[in-house]
């Protein structure tokens, strides 16, 4: 499924400045991570105070790494985020335990059988695809091959893994994704965010919707 609009999610907000700024640059979401290794962790209760600025119509997704249930659970009582993206190795009957929509991310290379994945996540929202760097997950900045996409797959794509500025019109007019996802390409500091880049971003995406 593509988009004419192309939706933008930034992902890894730590600030509530940030997320100003990218609900000014025009974001459809905004994602918060909650996973201890990663320098983009957020406390639940900072994505609550957070959520109460935001303006309408802007989702709030939160990233899981093979969580507990209880975390899951105990950071959807505090801060209670639209959609759920899990980055592990969750299980589709884990996916849906919390009653809330979520996507599914899935490190694509050439051994990975998106088709697949596609048919085991049937009622994912979408599929968000990402490079696969060993022991990381996500927010690596690095770019895999669009070649290995295949041309149809049953659920929305969210384009992720190495986008910025310059190269996300290349990206969105070359896959046509549903949705594209970055992180790491508009930050001035790892977790901190430049509106500069975030606002030049989701420029080249309205430009390559044009």
């Amino acid at each position: 499924m593509s988009a004419k609009r192309t939706r933008v999610k930034i992902c890894g907000i730590t600030r509530a400045e940030d997320a100003r700024a990218a609900c000014a640059a025009g974001a459809d979401a905004l994602g918060f991570v909650f996973y201890a290794p990663s320098p983009r962790n957020v406390e639940p209760e900072r994505v609550r105070d957070i959520m109460r600025a935001l303006p309408p119509f802007v989702a709030t997704v939160g990233l899981f790494v093979d969580p507990e249930p209880e975390f899951v659970r105990r950071t959807l009582a505090i801060a209670p985020l639209d959609l759920l993206q899990f980055h592990g190795n969750e299980a589709p009957g884990a996916c849906v335990a919390y009653g809330r929509p979520y996507i599914k991310a899935i490190q694509v290379r050439p051994e990975v059988d998106l088709l697949e994945c596609a048919h085991r996540y049937e009622h994912a929202r979408g599929l968000l695809l990402d490079a696969f760097v060993s022991g990381m997950q996500g927010g690596t900045g690095t770019r895999f091959d669009w070649r290995l996409i295949p041309t149809h797959l049953p659920l929305p794509i969210v384009l992720s893994g190495g986008l910025d500025p310059d190269n996300v019109r290349e990206a969105v007019r070359r896959v046509r994704p549903w949705a594209v996802d970055v992180s790491s390409g508009v930050e001035a500091a790892k977790g901190v965010k430049d509106p500069r880049r975030i606002l030049d971003f989701i420029a080249g995406v309205r430009d390559a919707d044009a």
